[in-house]
C-alpha cells in the first residue's frame, strides 16, 4: 500500500465531511438511492478514543519481528454498540477499462435519468468514448464488471476520458473484502482483525479526503486491495463483523493506518511517515495469543480504538 503524511484527521473534520464524499453532481444524481443517507446526515462520533496520547511511532525492527512490548499501552476494546455504516465509492482501476458487464439476481442498469437500459444497450454505449453515466445494481443484485463479481451499485462514469467502473458500497462489505485480498483469509482471526481494523479506518480517511470528485479511492495497492466478492470469505466476514464499526483514533482523530507486507518494506515505505503495521508480523503475533487489540497496541503506538456511530445512539 501507497499511503499519504498525515496520520489523524480532527474529529470535527469527519463530522463535517462525511456525508459529502458520497454523490457526485453529473447532471443529476443517480436515480438509484442511497440506502444510508439519512444515517449518514446526522453526526458521527468517534467513541470511546482518548483525548490526550502520545503521538504514534514508527516502531523499529528487523523484517518481520514484531515490536517488543515495553511500553506499550494495550488499546481497550470499546463496547458493544450500533455503528454507522457509511457507503463510499471505489473505482475500479484494476478492471479499467470496464470490457463487459453482467447482471445477476435481479440487478438493472439505468441512466441517470432512471431509464432502464438492456445488457445491449449498456454494450454498445461503452463502446462509445462519449460523456455518460449508468448505474447498475439492485438491493440484491451483483454486477460483474470483468468477470469480477461486486455488491453494492456500479456506477460506470464517462467525463469524455473513458469509462471507469465505480463500486459504491458499504464500509463492512468493502472491509470483509479488503481484509481477503490484503491477507490470506486462512491466517489466524485475530491478525485478520487487526487488518479489518487498519482498513476501516484507512477507508474512512478517504471518505473525508476522497481522491477525486468522483471516487473515495482506487482498488489498487495504491490504496489498499479490494476485489470485490473474490476475497470475500467466511473468516474475512467474520473479521469485519467481529470488529464493526471499531477504528484507531488519536487524540480525537482518525488515524490515517499505514501497514504493508513485512516490516522491512514498512520501514522503507512508511517510516517517514508515522506508525506502520507488518502484515506477517500481525500475524505472528496473533499466532504468539495476541488478541487484535493487542497487536494494534504494538504497532501504532499511542493510538487508541474508537468506534463510529450515529450520535444519540
Amino acid at each position: 500500500m501507497k499511503f499519504t503524511p498525515s496520520l489523524s484527521l480532527l474529529l470535527t473534520t469527519f463530522t463535517s465531511v462525511v456525508a459529502l464524499g458520497l454523490w457526485w453532481g453529473y447532471g443529476g444524481r443517480s436515480s438509484q438511492p442511497d440506502p444510508t443517507a439519512s444515517e449518514i446526515l446526522l453526526q458521527t462520533l468517534l467513541d470511546g478514543s482518548d483525548e490526550k496520547g502520545s503521538s504514534p511511532v514508527t516502531a523499529q525492527g528487523r523484517a518481520d519481528e514484531p515490536p517488543t512490548p515495553s511500553a506499550v499501552t494495550v488499546p481497550a476494546i470499546p463496547e458493544a454498540g450500533r455503528s454507522a455504516d457509511p457507503q463510499l465509492k471505489v473505482a475500479l482501476l484494476s478492471q479499467s477499462p470496464p470490457r463487459s458487464i453482467s447482471l445477476l439476481n435481479g440487478a438493472r442498469c439505468r441512466r441517470s435519468s432512471g431509464e432502464v437500459i438492456s445488457k445491449g444497450t449498456l454494450m454498445d454505449l461503452l463502446a462509445v468514448q462519449g460523456k455518460g453515466l449508468i448505474s447498475c445494481g439492485s438491493e440484491r443484485g451483483r454486477v460483474v464488471v470483468n468477470d469480477r463479481a461486486y455488491e453494492g451499485t456500479i456506477h460506470l462514469l464517462n467525463r469524455g476520458k473513458g469509462w471507469t467502473a465505480i463500486n459504491q458500497i458499504n464500509l463492512e462489505r468493502y472491509v470483509a473484502s479488503v481484509v481477503g485480498a490484503e491477507m490470506p483469509s486462512h491466517w489466524n482471526g485475530e491478525a485478520l482483525k487487526a487488518q479489518a481494523v487498519a482498513a476501516r479506518s484507512y477507508a474512512l480517511v478517504h471518505v473525508i479526503r476522497p481522491a477525486t470528485d468522483d471516487w473515495n479511492l482506487g482498488d489498487t495497492t495504491r490504496w489498499q486491495a479490494y476485489a470485490g466478492l473474490m476475497s470475500n470469505t467466511a473468516s474475512t466476514r467474520e473479521a469485519a463483523s467481529a470488529t464493526s464499526g471499531i477504528v484507531l483514533s488519536f487524540q480525537g482523530g482518525l488515524v490515517e493506518s499505514l501497514y504493508a507486507a513485512t516490516r522491512e518494506i514498512s520501514t522503507e515505505a512508511h517510516g517517514h511517515l508515522g506508525a506502520s503495521m507488518s502484515q506477517h508480523g500481525a500475524q505472528k503475533l496473533a499466532e504468539e495469543g495476541l488478541r487484535f487489540n493487542e497487536i494494534l497496541g504494538r504497532y501504532y503506538v499511542g493510538a487508541s480504538l474508537a468506534r463510529i456511530r450515529t450520535d444519540g445512539e
